[in-house]
This record gives structure tokens, sequence and C-alpha cells, in this order.
């Protein structure tokens, strides 16, 4: 479904992304893994046009992403949950909401009912502001923000840091369900390794700033961990 080719990033004389190859397939929930401070953020803004590429190519459902801008991407079937949730604190819940549906491939004027089934909380809170919601309320209306859009394809940045292990576990339990029940592909940046067992499918690690493994979850040893992942 994403196909990622040569990718090399910069920043200043930093070179970040170094000839990364890199395939999301359709249908699977893939993890991508490293330390701090390894590209896996700056790979996932390339990705949703947030930064231009240095060189190398990107397609998805082999439509070539470098032509398009950052908004025709979310158009195309792409969500993004962005690191740190970036929601609008001062609009409602349900503002927030209303924010994806300008992005939509399919017009509609009112949330699709299914956001409030998988986040019942959101209903509960429409005329709050998002700025008064808790840390993991927060993160649970971004994903449903992302949702509105109908995405194909769903990218997730560090979806559970700092979020109370209760909201964790029913963020774990959307993502499989959307996954298995409707075949969302699911690209997400993850630290923590249980969760990350639980819902992928596949398992990416990056690490200064080039791919070391590509493979399936199974793949994520303890040897591996303590080689790639451990501080």
């Amino acid at each position: 479904m994403l196909e990622i080719r040569s990718l090399n990033q910069f920043y200043g004389g930093s070179h970040i992304l170094w000839d990364v190859d890199m395939t999301v397939p359709g249908g699977s929930v893939t993890v991508l893994m490293g330390r701090n401070g390894m590209g896996k953020t700056t790979l996932l803004k390339c990705v949703m046009g947030l930064l231009p590429l240095a060189s190398g190519q990107m397609r998805f459902e082999g439509r070539d992403l470098r032509a398009m801008s950052a908004p025709d991407r979310a158009r195309s079937g792409i969500g993004f949950v962005p690191q740190g949730r970036e929601i609008f604190s001062q609009l409602t819940v349900e503002e927030n909401l209303r924010v994806g549906l300008a992005s939509r491939r399919t017009p509609a004027r009112a949330v699709p009912e299914q956001i409030y089934e998988l986040f019942p909380v959101l209903k509960q809170m429409l005329h709050r502001r998002g700025g008064d919601l808790s840390g993991g309320q927060q993160q649970q209306l971004a994903i449903g923000r992302a949702l509105v859009l109908e995405p194909r394809l769903l990218i997730l940045d560090e979806p559970t840091e700092g979020i109370q292990p209760n909201i964790v576990s029913e963020i774990a339990e959307v993502l499989m369900r959307l996954n298995r029940d409707t075949g969302l592909t699911v690209l997400l940046v993850e630290q923590k390794l249980p969760f990350a067992r639980r819902v992928a499918s596949e398992l990416r690690v990056l690490d200064k700033g080039r791919l070391m493994l590509s493979g399936g979850i199974a793949d994520l040893t303890d040897d591996l961990v303590r080689q790639h992942l451990s501080v």
C-alpha cells in the first residue's frame, strides 16, 4: 500500500534518513520502532508532506506522493495523528471532529456515528472544549478526527505517549477492531513493547536513520530490543 524507496532527508547539515527502503502492506498494522532521535517522526512527516524529500520516492496505492500536497494526501485516504495530538484546544469536541469533514473523500455534513461508537466518551463531551479534556481523551479525539476522513491508511506517532493504561488498552482495541473488521491499514511509531506486540503484525526498526530490520512482529526478540531499542 505504501512504498518508500531510497528516502533521504536532512536537517541543516545533518543527514537524518539514509536511503530508507520501506513498505507498509495493505491490511497490516505496521509498527516503526527505534530509539529517540533515529528519524521516525521525520519519516512520518515526509509521508504526510509536512517535510519535503531531499531525495527518494514514495507511492501510496500506486500514486506518486511527491506531487501531492499535504491536504491532497489526506483526501487520498491517509489519516494522520501527530505526536502531541495537536487538537484545537479552544474548539469543542464536536468542532474538532468536524474539521475532518472538509478533507473526506466522500462529502458528509455530520460526523459519522461510528466515531462515537468507537469512542463513547467523545459523545458524552461533545460540547466541552478540547483543551479541557484529559490527555487520554485528547488522544481519542485526535484519533477520532483522523478517522472522520475515512482513511485507508492511518498513521499514528506515539499514540500511547503520556496516556493512562486504561485508555492505552482502549486505543489498542480500537486499532485492532478497525484493522480486523474494516481492513484499515495502520502505521504507527511506538515505544511501548507490550502495546507494539499486542497490536502489530509487521515490524520496522530504524537506527541512526537507517532501516535495520523489516519483518514480522515475531522478530521483536529480546536480543533485537537490546541491540536497537534499549536506552
